[in-house]
This record gives C-alpha cells, sequence and structure tokens, in this order.
C-alpha cells in the first residue's frame, strides 16, 4: 500500500513542479502512435517495450497522442462518437506507463493532418452543414469549438477499464495538452488563436482543477514582443498566430511549451549554426518563464532527422547533449528549465513508423548513455534538493558539501 502513496499528482510551485514536496526535473521523451498501437495484440507489446526501455535509462515523462479524429483506428469516428476498442487500447496505455513509473502528458487535438487534426473537424463541421472554409475555423466556428470541449469532456471523464481510475483523477497523467503544435495562420495578430486558448485552458480547469494544463505551441514570438523576435528561426514564424508570452499568461495555463527544431525550421543541411540557435533559442523560452511568466518550461520536442543532408548519429549524440547542457544550466540554479521531451523514442521493429527523428535505444548504446547519464544527474538533483523553502537547493544540516557537490556535478 505504501507504494500507492507515493504516486501522486505533479504539481507546480512557482518555476518548479514538484511531487510529494519535492523537485520534479524532467528527462522525458515522445511516442505518439501508442493508442494506435495498443488496439491490436499483435502490436501491442511495442508499447510496453517503449516504456521499459525508455524507464530503463530513467525516462520519467512520456508525450503521446490523445485523440485520432476520422481516420484508420479512429478514437472519435465522428463528433462524440467513440470507437470503444480504441479507448480500451488508451486506457492499457495508461495503465501500463504507471507500471513503470512514467507519467503522460496528453495531447488532446492536433494542427496537422496526421491522426485527423483541425481539418477533420473542418470536414465534420461541412458535413453538417456549417458555413465553414478554413481549417482555422476549428478556433473560431462555436459548433466546432463545441465539437472539441466535448472530446476534451469525453477524455477527462473516462473511467480506465484497467486500472478503474477516472482519468482526471489518475497521478499517472502528468498534464493535459490542448493541441499539438496549434497554428493559426489567418490570423497573425494572434487574436483569434489567443480567444480559443482563454476558452479552452478556463474549461479544461473546470472539468479537472488537480491536472496540470499547458498549450502545446512551439514557442515562437510574436506580436505582444517584439525585441523577442530576433530569437525566432526565420521571419515567418513572426506570422503563423502564435504568441510565446501572450499564450502563456492565460489564467488556467500552469506551465510553458517550446520545440526546438533546427532543421525544419532553418534549413534541412546539418550546420554548427543549428546548434547555436538551440541554445540561444532554450536560453530565452527559459529566461522568460522566470522572469515575465513564472512558470517552468518544458521542451517538450526536440530532436533532428537521419534524412537530413550531413546527418550523422555524432551529430545527433551533439545536439542532445547540447539541449541537455542547456536545461541542466538553469536547473542546478533551481529555474524554470524544468524538462525536455525528446523526439521520439521507438523499440525496435517499428521503422515504418519513422519519420527520420526514431531514437531506438536498444539499437543507439552511445545516445543510450547520454540519456542515462542526464536522467541520474537530475535524478540526484530531485532527491537531494527539497523544495520546501526557496524552492531551490536547500542546504540540509551538516550535507553543505554534499549539496555544492551536487552542484559541481552537475
Amino acid at each position: 500500500m505504501e507504494e500507492e502513496e507515493e504516486w501522486k499528482m505533479v504539481q507546480k510551485r512557482g518555476n518548479q513542479f514538484v511531487v510529494n514536496e519535492k523537485p520534479f526535473y524532467i528527462n522525458g521523451f515522445n511516442t505518439y502512435w501508442l493508442m494506435v498501437f495498443a488496439v491490436d495484440s499483435s502490436t501491442r507489446g511495442k508499447v510496453t517495450e517503449v516504456f521499459q526501455q525508455a524507464s530503463s535509462v530513467g525516462m520519467t515523462v512520456c508525450r503521446t497522442w490523445a485523440f485520432n479524429d476520422g481516420q484508420w483506428r479512429a478514437l472519435q469516428k465522428s463528433p462524440s462518437v467513440y470507437d470503444e476498442d480504441v479507448f480500451k487500447a488508451l486506457d492499457f496505455v495508461v495503465s501500463e506507463a504507471k507500471k513503470y513509473k512514467i507519467r503522460l502528458i496528453l495531447s488532446l487535438a492536433n494542427n496537422w493532418e496526421a491522426y485527423g487534426g483541425k481539418a477533420q473537424y473542418v470536414k465534420w463541421g461541412k458535413d453538417a452543414g456549417l458555413n465553414v472554409s478554413s481549417d482555422d475555423d476549428f478556433f473560431s466556428h462555436p459548433t466546432l469549438r463545441t465539437y472539441y470541449k466535448n472530446h476534451v469532456k469525453t477524455v477527462l471523464n473516462r473511467v480506465n477499464t484497467f486500472t478503474n481510475i477516472t482519468y482526471k483523477d489518475d497521478p499517472t497523467i502528468f498534464a493535459w495538452e490542448l493541441m499539438n503544435e496549434p497554428r493559426c495562420t489567418s490570423d497573425p495578430t494572434g487574436d483569434k488563436l489567443q480567444d480559443w486558448i482563454e476558452e479552452m485552458a478556463f474549461y479544461v480547469k473546470k472539468i479537472d482543477p488537480k491536472h496540470l494544463v499547458e498549450i502545446g505551441v512551439e514557442g515562437f514570438y510574436g506580436p505582444s514582443s517584439p525585441p523577442r523576435t530576433q530569437f525566432n528561426p526565420n521571419s515567418y514564424a513572426t506570422q503563423v498566430g502564435t504568441d510565446f508570452i501572450r499564450n502563456h499568461q492565460v489564467l488556467g495555463v500552469d506551465f510553458a511549451s517550446a520545440h526546438i527544431y533546427a532543421d525544419s525550421w532553418i534549413s534541412p543541411q546539418i550546420s554548427e549554426s543549428h546548434l547555436q540557435f538551440i541554445t540561444s533559442w532554450m536560453q530565452s523560452h527559459i529566461e522568460d518563464s522566470e522572469k515575465h511568466l513564472g512558470m517552468p518550461i518544458i521542451f517538450a520536442e526536440f530532436g533532428v532527422s537521419s534524412k537530413d543532408p550531413g546527418y550523422n548519429a555524432t551529430y545527433r549524440d551533439t545536439l542532445i547533449t547540447s539541449v541537455y547542457n542547456t536545461i541542466l544550466n538553469s536547473t542546478k540554479k533551481g529555474g524554470s528549465g524544468a524538462g525536455t521531451l525528446l523526439w521520439q523514442v521507438f523499440p525496435e521493429g517499428t521503422d515504418n513508423m519513422d519519420d527520420g527523428y526514431a531514437v531506438v535505444l536498444s539499437k543507439s548504446p552511445s545516445t543510450s548513455k547520454i540519456v542515462s547519464l542526464h536522467s541520474s544527474k537530475l535524478a540526484l538533483f530531485n532527491s537531494m534538493c527539497s523544495s520546501k523553502f526557496q524552492w531551490s537547493c536547500k542546504k540540509k544540516k551538516n550535507n553543505n558539501k554534499v549539496i555544492y557537490d551536487l552542484h559541481d556535478e552537475l
């Protein structure tokens, strides 16, 4: 029973996550397809493999999709019509994660067409006779907003058929993500998306006040903070309708998210300048999260594609190390740099799902070692530093030396 006691909700205090009054700095990963793989008994074992392999290198958080709209193996076949077999598969993912002490960030919709996305919601609207034309009507049309809210309500109130725990009460769920990489290019001012975020963050919190909520944005700076737009990867990023600082000032949003893709944002050709961009992108977002937002930030996707010209495995290791070192500079000061989620961790035998970014830990010993070392540094920090007082390393009785050594080690 003691074991059960320890599995508590992750909470936020100031710019840190905490569990059981201890800081919770995160080394995590993405595997988006877990629910779909869990539907079929022939592929379900891959879900277990991912969790087993990730936990063996100390990863503690996985981000995955809690949506599949109108597609093959859809969770939501049409508005508010669900496939129970697919929902049971999501139940399995949640129950299996807990066995490996991995917490989940569950994303509730997609900006892109994979797994349905906002385009599917707009299509449903058209089928129902609504006057919608642009995919961005997803954010503004009241009926489409209602479709989305109904999905949110259904997922949050779902009772897990394996554990009998309602999702909204389950500490295995670390956070809800409103949407994967929302963009609203039809309104570069950002007002349309901002209005949607305000309504939906509040809606999620009303149903489930216990869990943390994040938006899912890529982190581009927008019109509300002109001096920061210099950190954007390109000029187009300022015009996609997102606005990092303004978006994260919304009531109900608990922590910030940003993604890191030098290859798809700057150029596919691998270069040293990509690493410089990554460092400055991370530092500016950590600084804003600390100074302006007063919240933790998770870099919820980062990686590099093996399809990029000039790619090699050594470069990938260098990039991952660079991301880890940049976040540690914040972590060891008790700062807002709360975690990173690698895109993406795969088990063996799932090559058909690889978009170029897959890291198969069992086949990449050098990468596994880097991930494992980072996890152990964070675990040490999480266990040694009590968060009760200053939300940073509290010097325990006669422990000063240990703490200072710890900082040196980090």
